[in-house]
């Protein structure tokens, strides 16, 4: 007897930051109990699907009622008796049928919200796993028609700035990644190790308060100039004894410290600064150039604005065979988003989330397409996370890996 769908339940529960977030539950007819939450970010692109929050004084305006009750009582209701397993079809009817709402980029989900969708999404997701009797990677794997698995190379956010930290730091995350890590356990190993190293550099260049962290758990020292943290990074990964195994990258959100006069304001978080630190989109682009030249770095995402079309294709034309650029605000894992970017060479890499755009099946779209034109892939979390773990599974499954020196790294899965 196949199993179906009896119950969607969601309610809202809380993310990292204290933020109120989407949990949902979806039941079996073999009583089989799928759950799944969905994160949120704090730095977020502007073509992102839509998020809905209730506004008014509650929770300061992030209450997700109106999210919760979409759930309840417009997607649940429509899905029960149907196969967990069919996610292609349960993602495009609630997308397209339940939602429907359009915009120029694709389907925006600005009736019932992509927090909604997402969290019904994922559930299904983890209930086809099971109803196939597979692990969650293994069904995602399927899902997208990936055979040969690999375990990602972890990127571990070691430093935060930006919107992440309370810092004057503009740049909002440095990261390690261990790529000449023979195996995930040594990986983790080669980070963990780092990051201590970091932590005794930190303070004992800065001191103790120097060492608390930001919303990511990297260490956020009230530092302004962003060479300095890759400095500290170059630091403490040679006194790991890593300088040839472990490389850096970094994630710049420039879309917050872009200005309405198309500029980079390098102290963005200093109210009512004179603009001395202000650059241009050359000369932003020389500054990466600069930094590849001097540290380790293999993976620059979101360095510029989210529509700065043009230093993207700039930066990607220049140094993108060493050098992985990603979209991140500038994709937000939409499929039309990345195809314009693949068409205009903007980067050679897409950041995933998958609440970006809202639903497992456009994200593996996303992915697929991405690898079509010999992208790399980074699976990412947001910076309010929930306890559910979908995100290891979805990189496994879809292979996510990085561009290092123009060849593609990844770990052996067994």
């Amino acid at each position: 007897m196949a199993i179906t769908i009896v119950s969607v339940k969601a309610r809202q529960i809380f993310d990292s930051r204290g933020n109120p977030t989407v949990e949902t539950d979806i039941t079996l007819s073999d009583g089989y109990l799928a759950r799944a939450a969905v994160p949120s970010g704090a730095s977020t692109g502007i073509y992102e699907a839509l998020e809905l929050r209730d506004g008014g004084s509650e929770y300061l305006g992030k209450g997700v009622s109106k999210a919760v009750n979409n759930v309840n009582s417009i997607i649940g209701p429509a899905l029960i008796g149907k196969d967990p397993a069919e996610q292609t079809a349960i993602d495009t009817f609630m997308v397209q049928q339940l939602d429907g709402t359009v915009n120029e980029w694709g389907w925006c989900k600005q009736k019932l919200g992509a927090n909604a969708i997402l969290a019904v999404s994922l559930a299904v997701c983890k209930a086809g796993a099971h109803a196939k009797g597979i692990p969650l990677y293994k069904h995602i794997a399927n899902l997208a028609g990936n055979s040969k698995l690999v375990l990602p190379v972890p990127a571990f956010n070691v430093i935060n700035g930006g919107s992440h930290a309370g810092n004057k730091l503009a740049m909002q995350e440095f990261m390690i990644l261990p790529t000449g890590a023979s195996s995930f356990k040594e990986a983790m190993k080669m980070g963990a190790e780092v990051y201590h190293h970091l932590k005794s550099v930190i303070k004992k260049k800065y001191g103790q308060d120097a060492t608390n962290v930001g919303d990511e758990g990297g260490f956020a020292p009230n530092i302004q100039e962003n060479k300095e943290g890759l400095e500290l990074l170059k630091t403490a990964i040679a006194k790991a004894g890593y300088s040839d195994k472990v490389v850096i990258g970094m994630d710049v959100a420039a879309s917050e410290f872009y200005t309405s006069d198309k500029k980079y304001d390098l102290n963005f978080k200093e109210e009512n600064n004179n603009g001395a630190d202000k650059i241009s989109g050359d000369a932003l682009k020389d500054l990466y150039k600069s930094f590849a030249t001097e540290y380790p770095i293999v993976s620059i995402e979101d360095p510029f604005d989210q529509d700065d079309w043009e230093h993207y294709n700039k930066m990607t034309s220049e140094i993108g065979e060493k050098v992985q650029i990603v979209g991140d605000d500038l994709l937000v894992t939409n499929p039309k988003r990345v195809e314009k970017a693949i068409k205009d060479k903007a980067c050679n890499a897409l950041l995933l989330k998958v609440n970006q755009i809202g639903s497992v099946t456009e994200s593996i779209e996303a992915v697929k397409m991405s690898k079509r034109a010999g992208w790399g892939v980074m699976a990412s979390h947001r910076s309010g996370e929930t306890e559910d773990t979908f995100i290891a599974d979805l990189s496994v499954g879809l292979s996510t890996v990085i561009h290092d020196q123009s060849h593609t790294t990844g770990l052996s899965c067994c």
